[in-house]
């Protein structure tokens, strides 16, 4: 009989007393120890298993009336004699900020005096004896009722690691969980400063030259940069997805994916499994599987579908990538290709710089997990990246026809495809210019600038076309201008050259001569020459005008000779 699957189960100690699926990962304890760091933070995708990690942290070092020792017993980390030694011997604070983000300032301090005030229900016997002085029983109990004093709630991490070692005897283990959510919401909110500033005042109070603290763990996705929320914490070590150290604890590995495979008679879904859900790097260590698409997928018996990138909304990746620079789309074109990008990767990021740094933007997508890293990598150097799997593809290639659904409608854009690799120039005209004049909101461009409605075209074409033809786009384009080559896949079909010519708005020059320009050079330079090379028969060349949102489109037929 199969152990049943922990699909949102992310406490530690009901899923070993429940007899939950369990891949070990346990030795994070080990490493966590080994590297004797005081202040750990230590990003990683959603969903990667952050909080089951943290919750199996909580259950080793907590010291508790009850012994939980028999949770580790049949555990990798018990053949460590001095691990084992540390079992049950500190006081823990566990907090989770994953669902502190709310829509406003005021509900999220709200909820965040929630979250602190349950931490300290947790530990209320601190308020029996003389452990506390009066004048600190009453702190203790205005925190109990969650009453407005965001001094007090600033400074509650530091009291209650003073309080806890006070009455143990022995310093505190902090644990914090997806440290980050709130600042998510705050810059979709608005109240992103007002939030970060809080942050700031409160970890460091916890963290900051804390006597009382044995060992602390962040997790999060991202690493807000030092000077927004870890300024001054010098003592924190941050392990991100290009860190050697913690590389093969969180999500699953190719050997604990086939184990899984095998228990559920699924062994032979593998091959498909790798394509889907595979591909993730943490520093050198390659072919990480996402943890959450794998358990969703055997759940399904092997039904292969997007399950992680449809557990969250993905708005600000939408946004980002439809309002980007023309750079980004191209970018995004070349990752859709199966190709790689460089970019520098930033290690903190700051989020007000996503609009104004492409760099930025990339590092956003690497910590995300919308892109991975392709080989060894570094701060500061350029990293090169890839789209890591079947199941982020269909996250960007949705975005893209997401684009053309809010332009025209769907059947109309499949028949802007149709009309256009069927040479029916006329019908593809009509509904080409109607794309254009509906997407200028869409893409938020002037009319100084329609490139970027071009090269989302481009995009359309890629994946709208890419069964039957293989879709190659000129990167010459900083003058305005970039031709499209549409090769059939079956040589038989029509073989498609688009040369686009940009007249400045300002340029009185008819939009006819533009056209014809732009013929002439596709003849001139012989662009036909690959698709004949191909076998390619039919071929057709179709000179594209442009001047702010009004397009002129003519074309001309040529046939191999034979």
């Amino acid at each position: 009989m199969t152990k049943p699957l922990p699909i949102g189960i992310s406490d530690f100690k009901r899923m070993i007393e429940e007899g939950y699926a369990y891949v070990d990962k346990t030795l994070l304890i080990q490493e966590l120890v080994e590297k004797g760091t005081v202040a750990s933070f230590i990003p990683r995708l959603r969903r990667f298993g952050k909080t089951l990690n943290l919750s199996m942290l909580r259950y080793f070092f907590e010291k508790t009336e009850e012994d939980h020792s028999f949770l580790f017993s049949s555990l990798r980390i018990w053949k460590d004699e001095k691990c084992r030694a540390l079992q049950g011997k500190f006081p823990v604070i566990f907090l989770s900020l994953k669902d502190v983000k709310q829509a406003s300032w005021e509900q999220t301090y709200e909820i965040f005096r929630r979250v602190v005030a349950a931490e300290f229900r947790r530990h209320k016997y601190l308020l029996e004896g003389d452990t506390l002085d009066e004048e600190e029983k009453e702190d203790y109990r205005k925190i109990l009722r969650k009453e407005d004093d965001q001094a007090l709630i600033e400074q509650s991490l530091l009291l209650l690691t003073e309080w806890l070692h006070r009455y143990h005897g022995q310093r505190v283990v902090l644990l914090i969980d997806e440290y980050d959510a709130p600042a998510h919401a705050a810059y979709v909110g608005e109240y992103y400063d007002t939030l970060i500033s809080f942050l700031r005042n409160w970890l460091s109070a916890g963290l900051k030259d804390n006597g009382f603290l044995e060992r602390g763990v962040l997790t999060g996705i991202l690493r807000i940069a030092k000077e927004s929320i870890f300024s001054g914490l010098n003592n924190i070590s941050t392990f991100t997805l290009l860190s050697e150290t913690f590389g093969d604890k969180f999500g699953l590995l190719e050997d604990e994916v086939e184990a899984l495979l095998q228990e559920f008679d699924l062994a032979h879904k593998l091959p498909e499994i790798r394509q889907w859900y595979d591909g993730y790097r943490i520093g050198s260590c390659e072919g990480i599987y996402n943890p959450w698409s794998v358990l969703k997928c055997i759940e399904a018996n092997g039904q292969l579908t997007p399950y992680w990138v449809n557990t969250s909304d993905n708005a600000l990746i939408k946004q980002l990538i439809t309002k980007g620079s023309y750079d980004l789309k191209m970018d995004v074109e070349e990752l859709l290709r199966g190709g790689y990008i460089e970019k520098t990767i930033e290690e903190g990021i700051v989020f007000s710089d996503l609009e104004k740094n492409a760099d930025v933007v990339w590092s956003l997508f690497l910590f995300s997990g919308y892109v991975t890293v392709a080989g060894s990598s570094s701060y500061g150097t350029p990293c090169k990246m890839q789209i890591p799997n079947v199941e982020v593809e269909q996250l960007f290639k949705s975005i893209i026809l997401g684009w053309f659904k809010s332009s025209i409608v769907e059947s109309e854009y499949h028949l802007l495809l149709q009309s256009l690799i069927s040479g029916d120039v006329d019908t593809f005209s009509q509904l080409f210019q109607k794309f254009i004049l509906s997407s200028v909101s869409v893409f938020d461009v002037g009319a100084n600038e329609p490139e970027k409605i071009y090269h989302a075209f481009v995009l359309g074409l890629l994946i709208g076309l890419h069964d039957k033809y293989e879709v190659k786009s000129n990167r010459e384009s900083g003058y305005g201008r970039y031709d499209v080559m549409l090769i059939p896949k079956n040589p038989k079909e029509l073989g498609i050259i688009l040369e686009f010519k940009k007249m400045d708005v300002s340029d009185r020059t008819d939009l006819a001569v533009g056209v014809e320009a732009a013929l002439k050079q596709i003849e001139d330079k012989q662009y036909a020459r690959e698709l004949l090379d191909r076998g390619v028969g039919k071929i057709l060349s179709m000179g594209l005008a442009f001047q702010g949102k009004k397009v002129l489109i003519r074309c001309k037929s040529t046939s191999a000779k034979t």
